[in-house]
């Protein structure tokens, strides 16, 4: 009996990891809940990447699974995106820019429900476009940002729901972004220690925002200038 409820455990644990990620943000609904928003970030990433790690180590990919994983991130990038839109829109002194933070969070939150449900079937992923949780990370670093150097996000926040609206859903692949081009557990592990980094040491933030962000540039400009010489 105890040889079954392990070896259950030991299938799901990717699973579990999925589920774990999303659960704590219900904190981000609490009244002071929006100042855990840059831990709670850095965790749900760590948890997304961390059920990617065990579902190839334990050999326990399912499809199952890749759709938990996909309805997950769903969830807790969506929260992400309009606790973020809506703390600046209440916070705005400019009441067009707050509109507009508010409607780039919704445009950017339909982006990624529709990039979702084109991806839950496993076999259809084609690996093209930006992932939604490299919106969630660049969200990161502008706050992250704006706190060092004391300046108002919400115009780069405007911009990156925009962009991101859009490479989310573009038909081709953005083949040079950081998160995409590392495939161990190590490599992995060391994404996840730089936003660490960038959130605890600030005079570093600035050199690990501009990396993610740049190779973020690079894909997109260097995939359409290729779709552009094979079209």
């Amino acid at each position: 009996m105890q040889e079954r409820q392990k070896n259950v455990l030991l299938k799901n644990a990717a699973n579990v990891a999925s589920i774990l990620g999303v659960l704590p943000l219900c904190i981000l609904f609490g009244e002071f809940g929006y100042q855990y928003l840059i831990p709670l970030i850095i965790f749900n990433n760590i948890m997304d990447d961390l059920d990617g790690i065990l579902a190839i180590k334990l050999d326990i990919k399912s499809k199952f699974g890749a759709m938990l994983d996909n309805v997950c991130d769903t969830v807790s990038h969506s929260i992400f995106v309009f606790v973020v839109g809506m703390h600046y829109f209440q916070q705005a002194d400019n009441s067009l820019v707050g509109a507009a933070c508010l409607a780039g969070c919704l445009l950017a939150t339909a982006a990624i429900i529709v990039r979702s449900v084109t991806r839950l079937d496993p076999a259809s992923t084609t690996g093209t476009g930006s992932p939604t949780n490299e919106l969630i990370r660049h969200i990161l670093f502008v706050i992250i940002v704006s706190q060092i150097f004391e300046f108002d996000p919400m115009p780069f926040l405007v911009a990156t729901f925009l962009m991101h609206s859009v490479t989310m859903l573009v038909p081709f692949r953005m083949p040079y972004l950081i998160r995409s081009r590392t495939k161990s557990a190590v490599a992995i592990g060391l994404v996840n220690v730089a936003l660490v980094v960038a959130w605890r040491v600030p005079y570093l933030a600035p050199v690990i925002a501009a990396s993610f962000i740049g190779t973020y540039f690079f894909s997109f400009l260097g995939a359409i200038k290729q779709e552009r010489s094979t079209g």
